[in-house]
């Protein structure tokens, strides 16, 4: 099976499980203006039936926080390539525990991140960090999954 066969078939089952689209926001955070890739997944999750909602460039933790509550997203898709990743995503995850929020959201990075940061990332709460290499149809499959894994929002 092809990987858009697979993502097709993830598509349709996840639909008739969740009974709605999964909503993501995908954001750039801090100083990062690269935005290609960012732009990639966007798209490549709206076409596999998302709804993604992309808050821009030079957004601060604060404003992605915000903006997911508001949005009531179920994942947080932030790409970071300014290598402020150590940063930036813990910053996100205190915002999001102090809101007690934290339960509500699937938060995965993206971008150049060092194998070593990866693993204390997700140690910290980061459910998964997909690199710059990883296919978009590949974002959608496992975006689809972590939320199959979650299961029913808190």
């Amino acid at each position: 099976m092809s990987p858009n066969e697979d993502a097709d078939k993830m598509s349709e089952q996840s639909a008739g499980a969740l009974g709605e689209p999964i909503r993501v926001l995908t954001a750039k955070v801090g100083l990062d203006g690269h935005d290609r890739g960012v732009k990639i997944i966007s798209r490549a999750l709206r076409d596999a039936g998302m709804e993604v909602i992309y808050s821009g460039l030079h957004r601060t933790p604060e404003d992605i926080v915000a903006t997911a509550i508001q949005e009531d997203v179920d994942v947080i898709g932030l790409s970071i390539l300014s290598g402020a990743h150590m940063t930036l995503l813990p910053r996100i995850l205190q915002l999001l525990k102090e809101r007690e929020v934290l339960d509500r959201f699937i938060v995965v990075g993206g971008g150049v991140i060092p194998d070593d940061d990866v693993e204390v990332l997700k140690k910290m709460g980061v459910s998964d960090i997909l690199g710059q290499d990883t296919a978009p149809d590949y974002v959608a499959v496992r975006i689809r999954e972590l939320v199959s894994d979650r299961g029913p929002r808190p």
